[in-house]
């Protein structure tokens, strides 16, 4: 199989040094840097100049368009990324020869569920960030795409969910999700006013790609298997623990858009 794993990274930083694994520039077009010898996002058919908004998958976009010749396509992070066991560093990471043989059984690799525990995914999204984008996708797929209402209902309502963007997929499976998630986000582009959006939040599509994963999965009956991921560098644990804290019982709330 003809493997192409995306790393994406938005500057410069060690990268794997194995088969099949191709670092990216995402968001190429505002963010040139001379000698970085990436992939750029912005070459071919892209939508780079939306990296802002999109995060990652400006990356998955331009591999869409432009990756012909292949049989698969994955995207992990420059700091997170799936590994073949501990300990997690960028010279065990997981291998093509891996993941040729999952493939042989399996349509899609993704990550371990990330549990929120306390909070359903729904309410741990519209507790991080505003949930306007999030119901107005829910109106979009009622109106738009049926067949894919009862599943996002069933996710929001979950605990668990994978995160991160984060996959290796068959091409047949790559182009059924990105034909789903770009519609979608396409139309929530449409629905919402960002302009009032700070910086973080501006990443909304980003932000709610990584729900419709789980939708997309169930809803057409992909057979997938989850592997280990981990990150590379500080994880800053406790200070996101105690952002989680503060925006669940609103200690130092930001101002809300609806």
């Amino acid at each position: 199989m003809k493997i192409e794993i995306l790393v994406a990274a938005h500057k410069e930083f060690p990268m794997p040094n194995a088969d099949g694994y191709m670092p990216i520039l995402v968001g190429a077009v505002k963010n040139y840097k001379p000698g970085i010898n990436y992939q750029r996002d912005d070459e071919g058919k892209n939508i780079s100049s939306k990296n802002p908004n999109y995060n990652e998958l400006t990356a998955v976009y331009w591999a869409w368009k432009n990756l012909k010749d292949i049989d698969a396509i994955g995207l992990v992070h420059y700091r997170r990324l799936f590994f073949d066991s501990k300990p997690y560093s960028l010279k065990n990471v997981l291998s093509v020869k891996k993941i040729e043989k999952l493939l042989t059984t399996y349509d899609v690799i993704v990550p371990k569920k990330r549990n929120y525990y306390i909070e359903t995914n729904y309410s741990h999204y519209i507790h991080a960030h505003h949930k306007k984008p999030l119901n107005k996708t829910r109106d979009i797929i009622a109106e738009n795409y049926p067949q894919y209402l009862s599943n996002f209902d069933k996710v929001m309502h979950r605990r668990k969910a994978h995160m991160f963007n984060m996959f290796i997929m068959k091409k047949k499976a790559f182009y059924s999700y990105c034909n789903f998630i770009f519609r979608v986000l396409s139309k929530l582009e449409n629905e919402i006013d960002i302009s009032n959006y700070s910086v973080q939040e501006a990443r909304v599509y980003g932000y709610v790609s990584e729900l419709l994963m789980d939708v997309w999965l169930e809803t057409n009956n992909i057979k997938y298997i989850e592997i280990p991921w981990g990150q590379i560098g500080s994880k800053h644990v406790v200070k996101k623990a105690i952002s989680f804290i503060n925006r669940k019982f609103g200690i130092g709330s930001r101002k809300t858009h609806f």
